[in-house]
Formats: structure tokens, sequence, C-alpha cells
């Protein structure tokens, strides 16, 4: 199959590229710079330029493809409004991405993140979270999974609040860019809310089972740890960087400062048992002891 995949060089897409790569397919990446073609190129995938506010060039890599993979995003968190304008452009993308693939039945997997339900893990089966500073996301997941009425096999692959590599990554890796800015490894409320996470290459290789296999309009669970505390994330990050471990203001986390202090655990149970998806890369506590002051 050849993939066109949007944010293909980031710490998810590289895996993603990589991951289709060795199995078999070919891969047309979106590169917003030189720099980003060329570590496309390098990874053996062939870039088109552009970037994700590039909807002609979103709608030439569609129409080009066997099937889409959607990853890109602008990830400004520094205030509501850039997390807004981050929102709307990934809304238009996968619109245009959408509307070139309707009526194809080519498959079209984007990103969303596990949803929360109240005093358990989230499962598949809960809906996409649509309120809140990113809850526009949500509702573009919707929109893009609704393609299943249109001869798209849409799916979504649900991240967890961590994504991580080499220790790098997601929430965690947010808290070790602020420890390492303060000088105190902190953490919101009381530490006891709990977050899922996934290594990016077991990531990736559930990205390509739903391209290859997920049924149009599906949600699938990529998360590998249930729910690590958060005052253990803490723990190991500031043991590894020689910091003291705190609790520090909500605000600390800007935009996200509510989701950061929410027990948020999420389960993958029905996505490893339907599409045979086996995490099998450490876990976020064990790939944290990566870290070097």
């Amino acid at each position: 199959m050849h993939v066109f995949v949007t944010g293909g060089t980031g710490l998810i897409g590289s895996a993603v590229v990589a991951e289709l790569l060795g199995n078999g397919h070919t891969v047309l990446a979106l590169a917003r710079s030189d720099a980003s073609a060329r570590t496309a190129s390098a990874a053996g995938a062939e870039p088109i330029r552009g970037a994700i506010a590039d909807l002609d060039v979103l709608r030439a890599g569609a129409d080009r493809a066997d099937g889409v993979i959607h990853l890109a995003f602008g990830n400004d968190f520094s205030s509501p409004e850039a997390v807004a304008r981050c929102v709307a452009e990934e809304t238009a993308a996968q619109v245009a991405i959408g509307e070139t693939l309707a009526g194809s039945d080519r498959p079209f997997v984007t990103v969303s993140g596990t949803p929360f339900a109240a005093g358990r893990p989230a499962t598949e089966a809960d809906p996409t979270f649509t309120e809140g500073v990113v809850g526009g996301r949500g509702l573009a997941v919707t929109a893009t999974l609704a393609l299943a009425t249109r001869g798209v096999r849409s799916s979504a692959v649900r991240l967890p609040r961590t994504v991580h590599l080499d220790g790098d990554g997601g929430f965690a890796g947010m808290l070790t860019r602020i420890a390492r800015q303060t000088g105190i490894s902190g953490y919101p409320g009381d530490g006891t809310q709990r977050w899922p996470a996934v290594h990016a290459r077991d990531a990736a290789t559930l990205f390509r089972l739903a391209l290859e296999h997920a049924p149009a309009g599906t949600a699938w669970h990529a998360v590998a740890d249930e729910g690590d505390r958060v005052i253990d994330i803490a723990t190991v990050i500031g043991r590894r960087l020689g910091l003291p471990v705190q609790p520090v203001p909500a605000e600390t986390y800007g935009p996200l400062a509510a989701i950061f202090a929410t027990d948020q655990p999420a389960s993958s149970t029905h996505t490893r048992d339907a599409l045979g998806w086996k995490p099998a890369h450490p876990s976020l506590l064990e790939d944290l002891e990566n870290l070097h002051p």
C-alpha cells in the first residue's frame, strides 16, 4: 500500500514511517521544511513539501495514496488562543483529506486521544472527548469517523497522555522539560492521578494495523500502561535529573492545567483482542530511566 503520512518526521510519525516501510508499504510523507524533507528521504519515504495548512498539498497527497495516516498537529499549547488555532488548522486538514478520499473505500487513520471516564479506565466504547481546551480535536475526529457513511474506511487511533521514546514525549516529556527549567520535578495536585502511556514504536504498530484491518468508523486504544501515577513519573524524573520532587501549582502547566490534574486511566483490552496488537517495548517508567541530567 502507498501511504500518505502527515506529521511523518515527528517522534510518533518517524516510528510510524519506519513501521510502514518495514512491513512492505511505501510512504509519501508531508514535509514542511527542507530539513524535514531530508529526514523523510533518509528514512526511505518520498517527501511532499507542504504544511498542514496547505490544503491543496494535502489533497494532492491523499489523491496519490492508497491510504492516509494523519498525525500532524501544531502542538502550540502556550495559550488557549494558540491551541484553538492549532485545532482549527487540523480540522480543516482532516476535512480536505476526507473529501478527497470520499467514495474510494480507502483507509484514513486519524489520531485522537483516550477519553475520560469517571471512576474507571476509559475503553474504546467511550465517546471521544469534545469539551474543554482541546475538545475541538474530538469534534474533528468524530467527523472523520462519520466518513464511514461516505465510502471511507476511516478509523481513529486514540493515543494516551504520554507517547514516549528514550524517556521523551507527551505529558511526561513536558514534566521533564519543566523540571529542567525550574529545578524542581513537580506534579499537580497530590500526584495520585493516573496517566496512560505507550512506547512510540508500539503505537506505530497499531497505526499500521488500523490502516490494514480496522473496519470503517472504529476507534482503537494505543495504551500499553493503563495508568501510571503522576507522582511516580515525577519521582523517576527527579531521581534521574538529581532534582527535588514536590507538588507545584496546576497553573504551571498553562492551558493544560485541568487535564494534567485529572485521573484518566485507559484500557486497550478490545484493541488487543480485535486487532491482535501486542505492546512489546519498555513501559514509561522503564523508559524514563534513559533520562540524563
